[in-house]
Order: structure tokens, then C-alpha cells, then sequence
């Protein structure tokens, strides 16, 4: 029988340190594997990637509190992992993958056709937020054994052994990411080390059947570090979709296609138009030498770039499992060609090389992605190639009588169009000629010639031009502080206001219970709770930071995350080493920090070298992160339960992660605000409990 007060898998001395890391590195491991799991079998899940983080967090700060108390919670993780797996791996027959919320102020793929209807916006509400709910008791249990284990060490002892595992399980998942792995490797390093702390029948049970449940959630998709990839053949061409969503086809254009007799005529037709908008960009130019195309996916623009007589093409996509596919089974075979070469790179990152290669045109092919950067931000990984700057950067690879092409979809309305074309405006200082094809839902390609372009204008007059109706300067348009390509104009975000409601709403209700906060004689841990919530803000803007620096690529994800990981143990190294007890001396170097991470305009580092720009780039964005690293071990060292105030430290991390979607509305550089308010709070508490005058 199991008891929620067992403690009899924990073990003493070191080796309870050994456990901690192997703990953390679960945990860690299930962070990982739930948010690129649950993105890829709930389509909802990859536009509220960090929700999944954010619930992880409160989960753990619940456990870790209760741990003393309750250390056979630990016994539970698995079991509740199975409940949860069950409806996630079967999303598909019990109809959850498409699921949505009818909240019009992000624009989803599909979500734009359902109606403003309540019951449906509740029934969805309600099944995401009891996903989330199975989600944050797993957590909740995993977190119980981490809370029992570092009340029974030292502090910062424990602290470095948390701080190593996690460490390895940025590791351990980032060489599985190397491997194109999917959900049965990503459950398996999570699973794992719980089946070895319970050592139970039933837990070896337990882990075997959610590595099942993994292994049927597949049903014939293969995975890259950014994407679930489903390919279907429709009578057409074979359909890519990523993360669930349609991103792609696989298009046979080719004369021998469109001169099959066995084609209707609207069949005909389709192909035809469709051949049109591929070819759009390479016939409206006699300049054939160079391309260069991002976005280049499987292959589509590539081959209207060779069918159109280029000389040398390069194909930039992020997604090496997507150029692999389309260099096997596109049917024109475009990556075979000794023309084209590929490049696996982020675009915004290529064009940014140190290169003064320019280029007949520079064609951004569809890059919407369903996938966001990072489990730290809500930005997609395309918003920073379709900024003010992220198109200038583009149009400076431009040769003067070339152009550049930027195709869209705009399909969520007309707003979206005017945001594309002023800020194509803003970055090129042109008006594009906007060209519009009924595909897609309304496909608009942009086309900005260069300064000594002659187009074909015979070629031009083939096609339907549009013009915006706002003029200059009327609405919000993208730059690398608001990058938010998809969201709405005055639109009120009631699905994410709904959800992050929840959340906090769950945080309030178990506050007094497990924290005992307002309970007489029970002092809650605010100064770490306050430190918890600015340093996931500071981690969210070093990571967006970094993005632009180096690319918002897989592997620069998990550079930062590993070099955060190993400076904070660093900092807790240094503090037990040279026995530092005073944190107050530390919070006005980390205030100026903060203060020259916001003010600092990430740009002007963008064109220094890549060593420089490391070097920078990393002192800028790491230097709070160390200083805060400095203080929580001492304030953890100082506290008279330190496992309860770790929970305090990782519930405040909710707060953090919830304020950072208010960079939606006040922009990316009002994180960093954000947080330096937050270090302000912790830093009078502080001094007010040295002072003897804090409340409890």
C-alpha cells in the first residue's frame, strides 16, 4: 500500500545527493518531453508552449513545500504521468488535435472560420486547463521527493546537486534532439529515473506503458528538434503538416504534370495558379544569376528557381529534417541539382553572416511556423525573421537591379496585410507592389525592387495588385522589441486571460495551505518567491536576446539553457567556497545589470564579429543571471526550511512566467522592467527583515 508520508526510497549522505541529481535531471527531462509532446498532439499546446513551463513550475513549488511532509508523493509521478499520457496520446480518435479556442486575438491556423461561440470557448477552456491540471500534479509529485531530499542536506550542497542534474538533463536532451528523437526517447529520460527512485513492480508497470502510449502518439510522423512532421498524399501532391498543422506540399509544377490528359479542368487550373505564385518571384526580373531563398522547406521556390534559368541558388531553411525530406521525396528532385546549395540555418542568422555576397532576389518563402522559439518565451520561431529589422537585413543582401519577394498568407484579414506592407515599407524605405492569388486562403507576395531593378512589367500585369488602405504610420508595425506578426489590433486575448487566470487562481488557493501564507506564526519566503519571478523573466529576455544574436535555432536554445544552468552553479560554488552571507552589497551590481540588459539596443551587436559578439552578447545577458545566482543560495542558506523556500523560489517563477506575456502589449525590452521591479521588491524585503521590521 502506498502512503503519502513513506520515505523509505530516500537515502542518507551522499547518497542523497546522487538522488537529488538524478530527481532534477527527471524533472527536467519531463519539462522537456511534456511541452514538445503535448505541442505535437494538441495543436492549442503550440501556441501556449510556455504555459506548459509555467505549470511545470507551480507544480514543483507545491511539491518541493509539501516534500517534508509528504515524501511518498514521489510514488505517484508515474501513475499520474499515465493518466495524463492517456488522453494526450489518444488526441487524435477522441478529437483534441484540432481543438481551439474561439479567441480571435491570435491569429491560428483554422481558428479564424469558428464563431465567437461561448459554449464552444468553455468546453475548450475546460479540456486544456484539466490537460494542464494532469500536467502540474505530475510535477506536483515528481517535486515531492526533490522538497524531502534537500530538507535532509546542506543547502547549498543540495542546491549544486539540483543545479547538476538539471544540468544533465539539458544534455540528455539536447543529444536527443540531436537524433531527430521522439516521444519515447524525450518519456523515457523523464520516466526513467522515477522507475529507478520507486523501485516497484508497478512502476517499472507504469513507465513501460507510457513509453507505449509515446510509441502509438507516432502514428507514422517523424520528428526534428522543432517539429512533429505528418506527410499525407492528397490527389495533388503529398501534404507536409508540422505540429499538426498544414505547413506545406510537395508539389509536382513540372510541363509533364500540367500536361497529364488525365487532369480536369479545375484541376488544371489549380496546379496552373499554383505554378504562378511559385514562379512569381523569379520571372518578374531578366536578372537570372543568383538566389537566394529562405523559408526553402522542401524544395517548392527552389525549383521554380531552376525552372526560371538561376544560375546559383541557396536554399536556407531551420529545419534540417525538412530539407532532408525534401531533398528524398520531393518529385522534381530540386536538391539534387549541383546549382543549389542548402544551408541549415536560421534566416535571420544567414543574413547576418559576415558575407558581402548580394544576391538577383532574395525570396522568403512561407515561413509561418507552428512552433515556438523556446520553452522560455511565447514568440514564434519565424517572428524575428518578419521585423523591421529581420527585412532590412534581407533587403541589404539585395544587388541593386535585383529585388526582394516576401509571399504570405493573409488569410487572418486585412490588418495583417497592412502589417506586412508598412513594415516592409519601414525596413526598405519602398512600398512593395503587393500581388495577390487566391491560394491559401489569399496569398500576398511583396515585391520591393532594387534600386536599379528594371521588372517586367508585361509579366507584372498578369496579376491582381492591392493596395493598403491606412496610410503610413496608422498601425503597429514589427520590430525586434514587438515582433508579434499574429496578434490582433484591438482584440481582448480571452483565451490566454483565461488560462493564465487559472493558473494564478491555483497558485492563490494553495498558498495558505501549503505555504501557510497569513497563518500566524508562518513566515512565507518573499524575497525568493520575488527572485523566482524576476529571474524567469531575465532567462526569457537573455534567451530572446540571444535569438537575435546567434539565430533562434534548437542548439542556441540549449547553449543558453545549459549556460545558465552551469553559471547559477558557478555562483552557488562561489558562495559556498568563499562563505558569502551578505546578499544586499550583490543586489546593486545585479540592479545596474538588469538596467544595461534593457537599455542596451541588442542591434548594435549584430554586426560585430561572432567572437565579439559572444563574448558581448553573453556578458550582457548573462551578468544578472550570475548576480542572481549570487543571491538565491544565500537566501536559501539563511532560511530556517530551506525546501519550503526553494518552493517559494519556483512558485514564483508563475508570477514571472505569466508576466512575460504582457510583453504582447508594452514589448520585449518591458521584461527586463519588469523584472528589475520585482529585484527592487525582494531587495526592501530583504532589508526590512534584516532590519527586523518585515511582517510574516
Amino acid at each position: 500500500m502506498l502512503l503519502p508520508g513513506d520515505a523509505s526510497w530516500a537515502k542518507e549522505g551522499q547518497g542523497a545527493l546522487r538522488q537529488i541529481g538524478l530527481v532534477t535531471f527527471g524533472i527536467l527531462a519531463l519539462e522537456l518531453a511534456l511541452i514538445r509532446w503535448t505541442s505535437g498532439q494538441v495543436r492549442a499546446f503550440a501556441y501556449f508552449n510556455n504555459i506548459v513551463l509555467i505549470t511545470a513550475f507551480l507544480g514543483l513549488g507545491i511539491g518541493v513545500a509539501l516534500g517534508k511532509r509528504l515524501p511518498g508523493l514521489v510514488h505517484f509521478t508515474l501513475p499520474a504521468l499515465l493518466l495524463i499520457g492517456l488522453p494526450v496520446a489518444a488526441a487524435e480518435p477522441l478529437g483534441l488535435v484540432h481543438m481551439v479556442f474561439p479567441d480571435r486575438s491570435i491569429a491560428l491556423w483554422g481558428a479564424e472560420s469558428v464563431p465567437a461561440d461561448g459554449a464552444i470557448f468553455l468546453r475548450n477552456i475546460g479540456i486544456f486547463v484539466g490537460l494542464l491540471s494532469g500536467v502540474g500534479l505530475v510535477f506536483v509529485f515528481a517535486g515531492a521527493a526533490l522538497g524531502h531530499l534537500f530538507g535532509k542536506m546542506q543547502v547549498l550542497s543540495a542546491y549544486s546537486a539540483d543545479l547538476l542534474g538539471s544540468l544533465a538533463g539539458v544534455v540528455a536532451f539536447t543529444a536527443a534532439s540531436w537524433l531527430d528523437a521522439g516521444p519515447v526517447v524525450w518519456l523515457a529520460l523523464g520516466t526513467l529515473p522515477f522507475v529507478w527512485l520507486t523501485r516497484r513492480w508497478w512502476a517499472m508497470a507504469c513507465g513501460a506503458a507510457i513509453l507505449l502510449l509515446g510509441a502509438y502518439s507516432i502514428r507514422g510522423a517523424v520528428y526534428s528538434p522543432y517539429n512533429r512532421i505528418d506527410l499525407t498524399e492528397e490527389w495533388f501532391a503529398r501534404s507536409l503538416a508540422v505540429n499538426r498543422d498544414f505547413h506545406q506540399y510537395l508539389h509536382d509544377l513540372s510541363d509533364k504534370r500540367l500536361a497529364d490528359p488525365g487532369l480536369t479542368g479545375s484541376k488544371k487550373d489549380l496546379l496552373q495558379l499554383t505554378r504562378y505564385l511559385y514562379d512569381l518571384p523569379f520571372t518578374i526580373n531578366p536578372q537570372r544569376g543568383t538566389a537566394l531563398i529562405v523559408g526553402g522547406g522542401t524544395g517548392n521556390d527552389v525549383q521554380a528557381a531552376r525552372r526560371n534559368g538561376y544560375a546559383a541558388i541557396t536554399s536556407v531553411d531551420i529545419d534540417a529534417r525538412i530539407l532532408e525530406l525534401g531533398r528524398q521525396l520531393h518529385p522534381e528532385q530540386p536538391y539534387r541539382d549541383p546549382r543549389v546549395r542548402t544551408v541549415n540555418e536560421d534566416a535571420r542568422a544567414y543574413f547576418r553572416e559576415a558575407t558581402e555576397q548580394r544576391y538577383d532576389v532574395v525570396c522568403f518563402g512561407l515561413l509561418d511556423s507552428h512552433a515556438m522559439a523556446s520553452a522560455m518565451s511565447s514568440l514564434r520561431l519565424d517572428n524575428y525573421v518578419y521585423t523591421e529589422e529581420g527585412i532590412r537585413s534581407a533587403w541589404r543582401r539585395v544587388s541593386p537591379p535585383g529585388h526582394l519577394s516576401l509571399a504570405m498568407s493573409c488569410a487572418p484579414g486585412r490588418w495583417f496585410f497592412e502589417r506586412l506592407y508598412w513594415t516592409i515599407t519601414r525596413a526598405t524605405g519602398r512600398e512593395p507592389i503587393a500581388i495577390f492569388t487566391p491560394l491559401h486562403g489569399g496569398t500576398t507576395t511583396f515585391i520591393v525592387p532594387g534600386t536599379q531593378s528594371v521588372l517586367n512589367r508585361a509579366e507584372l500585369s498578369r496579376y491582381t495588385t492591392i493596395a493598403p488602405e491606412t496610410e503610413a504610420g496608422k498601425g503597429v508595425t514589427l520590430s525586434d522589441d514587438w515582433p508579434f506578426l499574429y496578434l490582433r489590433p484591438a482584440v481582448m486575448p480571452w483565451g490566454y486571460i483565461a488560462v493564465l487566470g487559472y493558473v494564478l487562481l491555483v497558485a492563490l488557493l494553495v498558498a495558505r495551505p501549503v505555504f501557510g501564507v497569513g497563518r500566524a506564526g508562518v513566515r512565507f519566503d518573499w524575497p525568493l518567491f520575488f527572485m523566482g519571478a524576476a529571474f524567469l523573466l531575465i532567462e526569457t529576455r537573455g534567451v530572446t536576446s540571444l535569438s537575435l544574436l546567434f539565430g533562434s535555432t534548437w542548439i542556441v536554445n540549449s547553449a543558453v539553457f545549459g549556460g545558465i544552468l552551469a553559471m547559477v552553479l558557478l555562483a552557488n560554488l562561489a558562495v559556498r567556497r568563499w562563505q558569502w552571507h551578505q546578499p544586499a552589497p550583490w543586489f546593486g551590481a545585479l540592479f545596474l545589470a538588469v538596467l544595461l540588459l534593457w537599455w542596451l539596443p541588442v542591434e548594435w551587436l549584430s554586426d560585430l564579429p561572432i567572437l565579439s559578439r559572444g563574448l558581448v552578447g553573453g556578458l550582457l545577458t548573462g551578468l544578472p543571471i550570475g548576480l542572481a545566482g549570487v543571491i538565491v543560495p544565500m537566501l536559501l542558506a539563511r532560511s530556517p526550511h530551506p525546501a519550503v523556500a526553494l518552493g517559494a523560489n519556483l512558485v514564483g517563477a508563475v508570477l514571472g512566467g505569466c508576466l512575460e506575456y504582457f510583453s504582447m502589449y508594452a514589448g520585449l525590452k518591458s521584461v527586463a522592467l519588469m523584472a528589475l521591479v520585482l529585484y527592487l521588491v525582494a531587495f526592501i524585503i530583504v532589508r526590512r527583515q534584516a532590519a527586523g521590521t518585515a511582517p510574516a
